[in-house]
């Protein structure tokens, strides 16, 4: 029998499984697998002058040389040396990557099946306490894919006929970014594919009376179509 292929888990937090069970390692460990596991192919001083920005170019590549010998190898060494630019090896699963290509699959109506992934629902964030910046980028980059992932899946949903699932990806957005209306629109949409139009205006207005609250705004024209084109009132919709 094979062994398992080693995982990467950024999500949440950090967490390395590499054979029989999670493996510990050292801060420069995680941070280095880290960001090969996110950026994959990378040269050897862009790597060190990420990791170690802050002391000069030959220690800080003295430190990424100390760090990658204190790796776990097991069978083989979990990232590869190419010239001079290090990458993950094929069989090292990041669960970062798999969230990405779930998220792009239903944001491009490729899938996936009415059932979400978990980790979309969850939204569980990259790194939690991790303050560097390219942490940061990545994170955000995550935070947007997701809450665009939340409402196509939330659209597809309804669209299948399955508004109380689509509910479930609506508040996920809401919770992740209270005050973006796509997400809001999308608790809107569901509560009107079950035809529960006063729980409909209820929000409409609770995300209108919020939005002059703490912007100064109204709901987008497109938002307020919503609730006409159900046959609602504008004057019942204020």
């Amino acid at each position: 029998m094979l062994p398992p292929s080693p995982r990467l888990r950024l999500l949440g937090r950090f967490q390395l499984e590499y054979g029989p069970g999670p493996v510990e390692l050292g801060r420069n460990g995680q941070r280095l697998l880290a960001l090969i596991g996110l950026r994959g192919y990378t040269p050897r001083t862009v790597v060190a002058g990420t990791l170690w920005p802050e002391v000069t170019e030959e220690h800080a590549r003295g430190s990424l040389r100390t760090t990658l010998w204190k790796l776990p190898r097991g069978d083989q060494p979990l990232i590869q040396c190419c010239g001079d630019s290090l990458t993950a090896v094929s069989a090292l699963r990041v669960d970062v990557h798999d969230f990405t290509a779930a998220a792009l699959r239903i944001i491009q109506g490729c899938g996936p099946p009415p059932d979400a992934p978990p980790a979309l629902l969850d939204g569980e964030d990259l790194l939690p306490g991790w303050d560097e910046d390219w942490v940061l980028l990545e994170r955000e980059r995550l935070r947007q894919l997701r809450l665009q992932a939340l409402d196509a899946l939330a659209e597809t949903l309804v669209r299948r006929g399955r508004p109380a699932l689509a509910l479930e990806a609506a508040w996920a957005s809401v919770r992740t970014e209270p005050m973006r209306e796509s997400a809001h629109r999308a608790v809107v949409a569901a509560h009107l594919a079950e035809g529960n139009l006063c729980e409909a205006v209820r929000h409409y207005r609770a995300f209108r009376r919020r939005l002059r609250e703490e912007l100064g705004v109204e709901p987008s024209p497109r938002f307020t179509r919503m609730l006409t084109d159900a046959g609602i009132a504008l004057a019942r919709a204020r």
